[in-house]
């Protein structure tokens, strides 16, 4: 993960949070959210979640540039490593933070030694299904125990109304390997 450089290097950055960017991710996620209304118009889904509400789950959550205009969360639940949310500010789209974030929580769960990740997304909008499956994603056609109860809850939620929504993985190549001894 990169620190320090110039500020368009800082942007890329990605490191996990630290308590002073809890208070910054839900503005970043409802930015972002913001764009599904060129695709939906008005959306009625849950404000976002509270960034120490975040830090609380099991797994793991990292921030992109300082100061923090992107994260990702990735949870590890039942065995599973799930990415829960990429949200880059409006702002600073377009640069490759997205892209950074989602390699850096592929790492992630890889050195905590997860084979595969998933998430969930809509299978129709350019940013989502699209954007992941050009990253080495696939639809998951059998879904896990975790997956159908993911998809229950968002069907509860009522994102389908939306647009269809598809679970997806990528293999992460097998746990990472031990770290060399130095001397």
């Amino acid at each position: 993960m990169q620190t320090g450089g110039s500020p368009s290097t800082q942007a890329h950055a990605v490191r996990p949070a630290e308590p002073a960017d809890l208070p910054l991710l839900a503005d970043i996620e409802d930015a972002a959210d913001q764009l599904f209304t060129s695709v939906f118009g008005d959306v009625d889904w849950d404000p976002p979640s509270d960034g120490a509400e975040r830090a609380a789950e099991p797994g793991i959550l990292l921030v992109a540039g300082d100061p923090v205009v992107g994260f990702a969360h990735v949870l590890f639940l039942d065995g599973e490593a799930h990415l829960e949310q990429i949200a880059v500010h409006p702002s600073s789209m377009g640069q490759g933070i997205g892209t950074a974030l989602l390699e850096a929580a592929c790492l992630a769960a890889r050195e905590a030694g997860f084979t595969e990740i998933s998430l969930t997304t809509f299978a129709d909008v350019p940013w989502n299904a699209p954007f992941y499956a050009a990253r080495g994603f696939a639809v998951v056609e059998d879904l896990s125990p975790r997956h159908q109860a993911l998809r229950a809850h968002e069907q509860a939620m009522g994102l389908d109304r939306h647009g269809p929504r598809v679970v997806m993985s990528r293999s992460l190549g097998g746990p990472a390997p031990p770290l060399a001894a130095t001397s």
